[in-house]
């Protein structure tokens, strides 16, 4: 591997001169900088990051670690946060708890190993003690997409509550008062939150959680899981006639075990997901869903760990930000008054 030494060597400069061209280009003159980039680039150095940043005592990487890359949605927190981190000079390493509480802590362990400048996190342990155990390496941290009181540190997250209430209220609106939630774990906090603002709009329209809701939860928040929700509710009795979803994929999952039993959505079954991912307008049946700014969600994120990490970092104080979400109408909806 090539070294500083060997660019100085066949530059016919000092190591120092070598160091300045690439750390302090305005020290060094015209001349002398072009020769030493020359040989930089006809050798193939590339400099050591690792020694860099002991020398410097940051690292310029960002950690992110989500519940689940297979979701288009985190494809997008990804895509912001990537986007705040560039402009920042800065890189972004991206993981994948698998919902994982285990994994999660190895990875938060990796992430201290490596001395990386900050993490974002998605956190699937939802009791917060792996985030607590990470606080004692002094990394920063920023919740994404969920607020856990007993962690510190800054937050970036929607209001659930108000999302499930949006989407109930337009169920509600078309005329279907026979409505089932289907659901991943009820001990993720999102899903417990689109619950309960679901049950708000009901009592909003005085109607009775237990007349008016069913639930089905499942163990994955994937199309797999939807499907074999979607087979649940075919054989409930009486059919609803309104199905919430927690997120997009579940409603996909939904919808194509419907179709595939000749249930027509929207005219017997209506049906909402939640996230507006792009396959959700792309839909056999474009779907109706509760849009979360997903992009800005990752790319708040990223701003505040930069601020926390960045030169005004003594200044920083810790935000709790939370962004409302938007309902998008499609064909997979319709008014039983209309």
């Amino acid at each position: 591997m090539v070294g500083i030494k060997d660019v100085a060597r066949a530059a016919g400069v000092s190591v120092g001169t070598v160091s300045n061209v690439i750390n302090r280009p305005e020290t060094v003159s015209e001349g002398t900088r072009t020769r030493v980039q020359s040989t930089i680039e006809q050798l193939g150095y590339v400099r050591s990051e690792s020694a860099r940043q002991l020398r410097a005592g940051r690292s310029r990487i960002i950690a992110l670690l989500v519940l689940d890359m297979a979701n288009p949605f985190f494809v997008d927190v990804a895509g912001g946060a990537e986007r705040a981190a560039r402009e920042a000079g800065l890189g972004v390493m991206l993981c994948n708890s698998a919902q994982s509480v285990s994994e999660e802590a190895e990875y938060l362990s990796l992430f201290a190993e490596q001395r990386v400048r900050g993490v974002l996190v998605t956190p699937a342990d939802t009791s917060g003690a792996n985030l607590v155990g990470f606080q004692r390496h002094g990394i920063p941290y920023v919740s994404v997409d969920r607020v856990l009181p007993s962690a510190e540190g800054c937050s970036v997250s929607v209001d659930d509550v108000a999302g499930g209430a949006l989407a109930a209220r337009h169920l509600l609106e078309c005329g279907h008062e026979n409505i089932v939630y289907v659901s991943g774990s009820m001990q993720l906090t999102q899903c417990q939150d689109r619950y309960a603002g679901v049950v708000h709009a009901l009592r909003e329209a005085g109607l009775r959680e237990e007349d008016a809701l069913r639930q089905v939860e499942c163990d994955r928040l994937d199309v797999a899981a939807g499907r074999d929700a979607g087979a649940r509710l075919l054989g409930m009795s009486p059919r609803p006639s309104g199905v919430f979803c927690a997120n997009d994929l579940l409603a996909l999952g939904v919808l194509q075990a419907l179709y595939g039993a000749g249930v027509a959505v929207p005219d017997e079954v209506a049906l909402v997901g939640y996230d507006d991912i792009e396959f959700a307008a792309a839909a056999a049946v474009p779907l109706t869903s509760v849009r979360q700014p997903a992009f800005r969600m990752g790319r708040a994120a990223a701003d505040l760990l930069i601020e926390e990490t960045g030169e005004g970092a003594a200044g920083h104080e810790h935000q709790r930000i939370v962004l409302q979400p938007e309902l998008v109408v499609r064909r997979s909806t319709m008014s039983l008054r209309s």
